[in-house]
Parts: structure tokens; sequence; C-alpha cells
């Protein structure tokens, strides 16, 4: 059912930080790239599809080709996250690589990898996300890769290396740089992007290991994925709702059909995310309504028909319950102040 693609916060602070840190004009950067800078301290997760602007856009005010890798080296470590603590809390690194991989998502959405025996060897590998930009899938493909690197060598006290690290797209940095950053061959233009390490590494024993607290981390990880399925339901209904709100036959049955679920399912799962279709309805309704007036010359009449009013008298009671203004009142003030 989840259709928009989004990263955990931290993932955005660590980058963030990683850019001051470096000395890069952290705040130029994402205002090129359109992402409000507020999001730093946001808890909210951040929609995949704006790593393509700011990698783009870090790219050009630097003018550093290799701005992915670079950047990476000034990143603080992935710290403070459940998936951390469940590695950490895990016997060895093999147990806490595979914990980490049931619940990567809680991670990013974009990433679906596997595991891989491959002779004495382990490859992981990505099930691959297409980029439209390959100058983003790159940045974002090599800062990610070389954080993990530096990651896994913390949880092993510095034993881990990649033997092998294959990029599946043709241009990057130099052999050199490669080399010193990753300590490994690099191979370019492969079929897909895999990293490969030696499998004893995964019998390293972690001195952190705590059964009890491993059952309350993984305990606390079923949560939270169980808390994104919440939110996937209610994007889904509220882009339901976007597509049919115009045509006035709008209720929990025809949104239901819509997305191949009875309307009895469907209300027992808003009703375990904690809402209701009534509750999402309102609140795209309300939404919809401030932005029009707000930012377009849309007549009060025509708002009442996109918004799904059937008369006007009850979209104006409606707004005057979200607003305590009418709808008129609420466009003077917000377009003067504009």
């Amino acid at each position: 059912m989840q259709s928009v693609q989004t990263d955990a916060a931290i993932l955005f602070k660590m980058v963030y930080e990683g850019m001051r840190r470096a000395g890069f004009p952290a705040d130029e950067i994402l205002l090129r790239a359109g992402v409000e800078i507020s999001r730093v301290n946001d808890s909210a997760r951040t929609p995949n599809h704006l790593q393509v602007a700011f990698w783009s856009a870090a790219e050009e005010i630097t003018g550093d080709k290799d701005f992915g890798l670079h950047l990476a080296e000034f990143m603080p470590l992935y710290r403070g996250q459940v998936v951390e603590y469940l590695f950490l809390s895990s016997a060895s690194f093999g147990a806490g690589l595979k914990r980490a991989f049931a619940y990567q998502r809680l991670v990013s959405d974009v990433l679906n990898g596997s595991l891989q025996v491959i002779g004495d060897q382990i490859c992981l590998s990505n099930e691959p996300y297409h980029y439209k930009d390959e100058r983003a899938l790159r940045q974002f493909t090599e800062c990610f890769v070389l954080s993990m690197q530096r990651f896994f060598h913390f949880v092993t006290e510095g034993k881990f290396r990649f033997t092998r690290i294959d990029f599946s797209y043709s241009h990057g940095a130099t052999a050199e740089e490669y080399q010193r950053l990753f300590g490994c061959p690099v191979h370019l233009g492969q079929p897909e992007s895999r990293v490969y390490f030696d499998q004893e590494i995964m019998e390293y024993p972690l001195w952190q290991s705590e059964p009890e607290l491993l059952r309350l981390h993984e305990q606390l990880a079923n949560e939270k994925l169980q808390e994104l399925a919440r939110t996937d339901l209610v994007g889904e209904v509220r882009r339901a709702i976007g597509a049919t709100l115009e045509s006035g036959e709008i209720s929990l049955e025809t949104i239901a059909a819509r997305l191949n679920t009875t309307s009895r399912r469907l209300r027992t799962q808003l009703s375990e995310a904690d809402t209701s279709f009534q509750q999402v309805l309102s609140d795209y309704r309300a939404r919809l309504a401030k932005r029009l007036l707000s930012q377009t010359n849309e007549s009060v009449e025509r708002i009442v028909y996109l918004t799904g009013f059937s008369e006007p008298s009850t979209f104006y009671r409606a707004f005057r319950r979200w607003t305590n203004e009418t709808p008129v009142e609420y466009r003077k003030r917000k377009q003067s102040r504009a």
C-alpha cells in the first residue's frame, strides 16, 4: 500500500552535521535544493525524493564531484536509534547485521538489502532504487556505503574491512581516492551495487551484548514498524480522498473500494492508527481549503466544489470550526501578510 518513500529524520540530521563539520555551506545547499532548514530539528521522516535535489545542489555549489564521499568522512556515526541498539545488544556482528536487515525500513524506505554467502565472502547488496539523476545516485550511494563502513568499523572495534565494492554507475572518483577511503578495489559500471567482506567477521563477538535489552529493543523496533504501517495507511487514504474529492461522492465505502479493501477493515485499521475516516477527510479538506484561500484567487464557490462539499453553508460551518474565521476573513488575513 505504501507509495511515498521516506527516510528516518536522523539521516537528515547526520548529513547536516557532516556538512557543518566539513565546512560546506550547508544552509546555502539546502536553500538551493528547496529543503527547509527547520527539518534539522524535526522528528518527522524526510521524503526521499528530496535526495535528488539535495545531492545535485551540493555538487553544483561546492564544485566537488566526490561530495558524497567527502561528506561521509565528516558525518557523525549512526547513533541513538533502535537499529543501533538492536545491533549492539546482539551476541555477534553477524547476528546484529541480520537483525538490522530485518528492520532496515526504520532507517529508510529505499533500503531493501540482502546478504549472500559467496565462498568465504559475504556479499551485501541492495535492490536498486532508481534516481533519474545519476549524479544523485552516485553521491547518495557512496555517502551511504562509506557511512556504513565507518559504523561497522566502530561496532567491531576496527576489525571490519571491505574486500571489494561494486558500483552500478559508470563514472566515479579516482582509483586512488577510492583506495584511500575504502581500502579495497572499487569497480564501476557493474550490474548492481554490492559490497563484499570476509565471512569470518560475522562471528566477531560484541562485548555490549545483553539478551534482556535485546528483547526490549526488538519489541520497540516492531512497534516502530507498526507505526510506519499506520502512517502508510493514513497517507494512502489521503491520496485516495484527493483523487475522488471533486466527484462529491466520497465516503468510507468509496475510499475502501478504491484501496481494494472492505469498509469494515478500513474502519478498523484507521481506528488502530488512532484516527477515523471522518477525521482524515476533515483534515484533508481543511488543509486544502486553507491552501486555496491563502495561495490562489479561486472563488469561495469554486473552493466549496474543490473541497467536496455539496452545499456552501456546510463548507462555511466547517471552515469556522477549523479556524474560527470565515473563508473571506481567513483569505484577507493570510494574503495581506503575504
